[in-house]
């Protein structure tokens, strides 16, 4: 008989939807116990079976992929949800960080709570909460709004409304649209609005940009902007 697991929190459960946060840059950030969930599920379901095969891979392990996407999520949902009451324990990942912030998680989580079936997170990386902590921009309070619509009119309207906002405003932005999101933010809030830009969290060339929004402005037009970006507006009575 073999002997129970030193943590039996380790050892992924029958039946069980394990939401498991995954690196958004450095592989050392995964924790010992996603790594161990990710080891003992009966699948592992994705956004990009290849970008999760090869950290498997990495991690030396070897697991059933299903893709689960936003193309597929809603159907999928329910089928993964299906397999998980008969006695299946599925982990959910995204390509980076975690689950259901800005990418598929939600559907299948609500999925599982409508049949009453077991959701454990596996906390960890969150490009999001990573520069929160780090900024130094209020954090008793924030509002996150994922990615902005990708009309102009649209974003300038967000920012309109949100001008007397009293918390920190906390969103995604792709590395096509960051450098035109300041310029709307410094027409829109002044270029005196407190500003956080980071892009690549974790990475290699992590950087971080917060100052006046015209000041970040200029630095980013001197940048390179490939990679991923947050951006954090302050309200508009704080100051540095």
């Amino acid at each position: 008989m073999s002997e129970p697991p030193a943590n039996p929190s380790l050892a992924a459960q029958p039946g069980h939807l394990y939401v498991v946060a995954t690196p958004i840059g450095n592989l050392a950030d995964l924790t010992e116990r996603a790594r161990a969930i990710l080891g003992g599920v009966d699948l592992v379901a994705c956004e990009d079976t290849r970008t999760t095969g090869a950290l498997l891979t990495r991690l030396g392990l070897r697991r059933d992929l299903v893709a689960y996407h936003e193309h597929n999520e809603l159907a999928m949902a329910e089928t993964l949800a299906t397999q998980i009451a008969a006695g299946k324990s599925v982990a959910v990942v995204s390509d980076a960080g975690t689950p259901a912030l800005s990418d598929p998680g939600f559907r299948l989580v609500r999925a599982c709570r409508r049949r009453g079936l077991p959701v454990i997170p596996v906390p960890g990386p969150s490009a999001l909460t990573a520069v929160l902590s780090a900024a130094g921009l209020p954090t008793n309070g924030f509002l996150y709004v994922g990615f902005l619509p990708p009309k102009s009119a649209a974003r300038i309207a967000f920012y309109e409304k949100h001008r007397d906002f009293p918390y920190t405003l906390a969103l995604y932005e792709s590395c096509h649209r960051i450098d035109k999101a300041v310029a709307e933010i410094v027409a829109t809030l002044g270029p005196t609005r407190v500003i956080c830009v980071a892009k690549e969290v974790t990475k290699v060339h992590e950087t971080f940009w917060v100052g006046p929004a015209g000041d970040v402005q200029a630095r980013l037009a001197q940048a390179s902007l490939k990679g991923e970006f947050v951006l954090l507006i302050a309200p508009g009575d704080f100051q540095l």
